[in-house]
């Protein structure tokens, strides 16, 4: 545990959570409403029942996701930011990968497995939604949450392997790609819980924008446990290999685990001790 902490410290876990966060964002609503507009999709449809939202909150999701607001937006421009979101997301993606298993970053020169990666993204969503459209079976959907726990561990294993460029093998990321389908299914159920309550207050004080935020929110809890999976998948698997060898670690080791969180916390906590106080209006005569 505390190697997995240490991990998550040094890839600056939340950073990089609301870095994933706002990638997939900007990139996934706007694929969404452009894939609406253009094949007729039901996107927002699906999510006001998957999740059981009524009232403001619904009604807040259709105006996101209107096609009719998106016509005209789908063209030239459309197409070119929505290609800028979706490379932007898969290079966030692909930095996380780089950053958890220390690998030398790729950036730009990865862009072709990013394009394979978006495609395959698109399609485990489509299989994810016709999942829970078939065993959904109630509100909690949790027959469907169980059914998703294999996909998205297939996925997430090739996500690794094609985003670091096929550096990482599928038993090096299997620790991860399980810890992430787990707790992602996981994290499905609880949203169909929290979620209508958070998009309807939302709606209930900023209108259509609120469901902008209730996205927001629940990405950032999404792309926070994508985040503490990687970390774990990566100590999981070292401690498997060092198992394997025999070794195990030393009081000395132990101790200097718990050294580096305790340094990190302080630096963090003096980064924040040292940003100067937002500015007081003066006061005019």
């Amino acid at each position: 545990m505390l190697r997995v902490i240490n991990r998550f410290q040094k890839i600056a876990g939340f950073d990089r959570s609301m870095a994933l966060a706002s990638g997939a964002l900007t990139a996934l609503i706007p694929l969404a409403v452009l894939s609406g507009a253009v094949f007729g999709g039901e996107g927002a449809d699906w999510i006001i029942n998957r999740y059981g939202l009524t009232g403001g909150g619904a009604e807040a999701i259709r105006s996101v996701f209107s096609t009719e607001a998106a016509s005209a937006g789908v063209g030239v421009f459309g197409t070119v930011f929505l290609a800028i979101s979706v490379l932007s997301f898969s290079r966030t993606m692909q930095r996380l990968f780089e950053q958890t298993w220390e690998l030398k970053p790729l950036g730009v020169h990865n862009t072709r497995n990013g394009l394979w990666w978006i495609c395959t993204l698109s399609l485990y969503t489509a299989a994810l939604g016709a999942l829970y459209v078939a065993l959904g079976g109630g509100r909690l959907g949790l027959a469907a949450a169980v059914c998703e726990v294999p996909v998205t561990t297939a996925f997430f294993t090739w996500s690794g392997w094609i985003l670091s460029a096929k550096r990482l093998a599928g038993a090096t990321l299997l620790p991860f790609a399980v810890s992430a389908a787990v707790l992602t299914a996981a994290y499905s159920v609880i949203a169909t819980v929290y979620l209508p309550r958070l998009f309807n207050t939302y709606a209930s004080r900023y209108g259509p924008a609120g469901a902008v935020f209730g996205m927001a929110s629940a990405l950032f809890g999404a792309m926070l446990i994508l985040v503490v999976s990687a970390a774990l998948g990566r100590e999981v698997r070292d401690e498997l290999v060092r198992i394997r060898q025999g070794r195990h670690p030393s009081h000395d080791e132990v101790r200097h685990q718990w050294a580096n969180i305790l340094e990190q916390t302080r630096s963090s906590w003096r980064t924040v001790r040292r940003q100067p106080p937002h500015p007081q209006p003066e006061n005019s005569d």
